[in-house]
C-alpha cells in the first residue's frame, strides 16, 4: 500500500496519506485532512530498512555512538534513549515517550521519578522494604 507525505501550504502540518495501489496514489487529487485544502507539496518520505534483531544487536556494540552521553545533562540521556529505542525498532510505550520528552526540555531524572512513581513499580516497593516477600523461592533461597 503506497503511502506519501505531503504539507499542507494553508495550514502547514505535514500529513501522510494512504492509497491502495500506485495507479490510485498517481491519479489522486490530496487533500489536507485537517484543514481540506488541496495545497498540498508532496515530501520525499524516509526510507524504512528491515533489520534482523541480530543485525541491530550487532550495532549497539559499537560504542563510538555513546560518546556523547553525559549522564548529567538531561538532554543527553533523551537523544541516548531515543538512539537506543530506534535500534530496537520497538514502539515502547507513550511512558517512555513522556520520559523522554521530559528529559529533552531538560527535567531531571529524579524530577521524573517523583513525578511518575507508578515507572518504578515493584522495583520501588521492594527497594522501599514493602514487598517483593519470598514468591518464587524455596526455603534456602533457590528459585523454584
Amino acid at each position: 500500500m503506497p503511502i506519501y507525505e505531503y504539507v499542507c501550504q494553508d495550514c502547514g502540518r505535514r500529513v501522510m496519506l494512504f492509497f491502495r495501489t500506485f495507479a490510485e496514489a498517481a491519479s489522486a487529487m490530496p487533500t489536507c485532512p485537517h484543514c481540506g485544502s488541496a495545497h498540498l507539496s508532496r515530501r520525499v518520505s524516509r526510507v524504512a530498512v528491515v533489520r534482523s534483531e541480530e543485525s541491530r544487536l550487532e550495532s549497539m556494540l559499537d560504542t563510538d555512538w555513546i560518546g556523547d552521553l553525559n549522564e548529567n545533562d538531561p538532554r543527553s540521556l533523551a537523544r541516548f534513549m531515543r538512539r537506543m529505542s530506534n535500534e530496537l525498532g520497538e514502539d515502547l510505550g507513550d511512558e517512555f515517550e513522556e520520559v523522554v520528552e521530559r528529559l529533552e526540555s531538560g527535567q531531571s531524572p529524579e524530577e521524573i521519578e517523583k513525578s511518575m512513581p507508578e515507572l518504578a513499580g515493584e522495583s520501588l516497593d521492594m527497594e522501599e522494604g514493602g514487598g517483593g516477600g519470598d514468591e518464587g523461592t524455596g526455603t534456602d533461597g533457590e528459585m523454584e
